[in-house]
């Protein structure tokens, strides 16, 4: 990797005055699970390094004003250690758990894994954001069996690698980020972005935000993160389905199902949504909402098997919401 500065603040304060608007001069370094390895690649090559993990305000897990507010810097073990996110928040505790490797539940932290750039191999290997040689994308008739099937007419054709991505979005959860000139809070559905340049990140954070925490509604309603890998251990999943309802007796009275790792984002299955609202779950139910959610499904030369991969997501956690698993 090529020589940086280091610095390792105190306070949010003193971090955010060491970040940059220039894109990629300086690095936020929390857990580093996946900063390290795209420097070691020089897919990263920032002047200044801020590691914030000694900065207290941004661990653990509180309540406030309605919302529950996880640290940014909260490592996965912790925030599966926590009983509220054990029992209030499953989607956000399956989706850590699903993380089988102790070492990186040990170090990597929540918005890490927001954060993480795309697992696409073209883009790991040098051939840019949009995998491209030449101008000519390489993906559509290259190898793409672990690509999007949703949302991938182009440019962008990887998915997104957050496992916490679907499960804030269906909750509708807010990312907390902090500048010089001020904080505001990012809707989850709006934190994830397709990019139609090279240049431009995944998320819409910027370079010179630091995210603070992860706010989360107070009364979450029934939650479910289902997740299919190919691998239980260090892998990630090849379709996910995180699922948010609220309940009127025995019946959906709002429902929001959100795919991960079938898209560029975080891929709300709105025509599942619709589907579910009013009825009973039930095992066609669950089967049913599962076709609606990939309705639009195009999938590319060797990845049609993940369109069945996220269906049976979808039933799965539907299935286990209404306790029926």
């Amino acid at each position: 990797m090529e020589k940086f500065s280091y610095a390792s603040p105190k306070s949010v304060k003193e971090a955010v005055a060491l970040l940059s608007p220039n894109p990629g001069e300086v690095e936020v370094l929390a857990g580093g699970t996946d900063l390290i390895s795209l420097m070691k690649e020089y897919l990263a090559t920032p002047k200044l390094v801020v590691n914030v993990k000694e900065i207290r305000d941004l661990h653990g897990v509180k309540t406030e004003k309605g919302w529950v507010s996880i640290g940014a810097a909260t490592t996965l073990d912790d925030l599966t250690e926590n009983q509220m996110i054990r029992t209030k928040y499953p989607s956000l505790y399956e989706a850590a758990m699903g993380i089988t490797s102790p070492q990186i539940r040990n170090m990597g932290t929540v918005a890490g894994d927001l954060c993480q750039r795309p697992r696409c191999w073209y883009y790991r290997n040098g051939y840019g954001l949009l995998a491209k040689d030449n101008g000519k994308p390489l993906v559509p008739n290259g190898e793409n069996r672990f690509h999007a099937i949703l949302d991938n007419s182009g440019p962008a054709y990887f998915v997104s690698a957050s496992g916490f991505g679907p499960a804030l979005v269906a909750l509708g959860g807010k990312i907390k980020a902090i500048s010089s000139s001020g904080s505001r809070e990012i809707p989850a559905a709006e934190f994830f972005v397709k990019p139609t340049s090279d240049t431009q990140r995944e998320i819409s954070l910027k370079p010179n935000e630091l995210i603070t925490a992860i706010l989360v509604p107070e009364h979450p309603g029934t939650n479910v993160t289902y997740e299919i890998r190919e691998r239980t251990a260090m892998d990630w999943p090849l379709a996910a389905a995180s699922i948010a309802l609220k309940m009127n007796g025995g019946k959906i009275s709002e429902a929001k199902v959100v795919l991960g790792h079938v898209a560029p984002t975080p891929f709300a299955a709105t025509a599942a949504d619709q589907f579910l609202a009013g009825k009973s779950i039930d095992e066609k139910t669950a089967e049913d909402a599962g076709r609606h959610a990939v309705e639009s499904a195009k999938p590319l030369s060797q990845n049609a098997y993940k369109v069945r991969l996220a269906q049976v997501a979808v039933k799965r956690a539907l299935l286990q919401a209404g306790g029926k698993a």
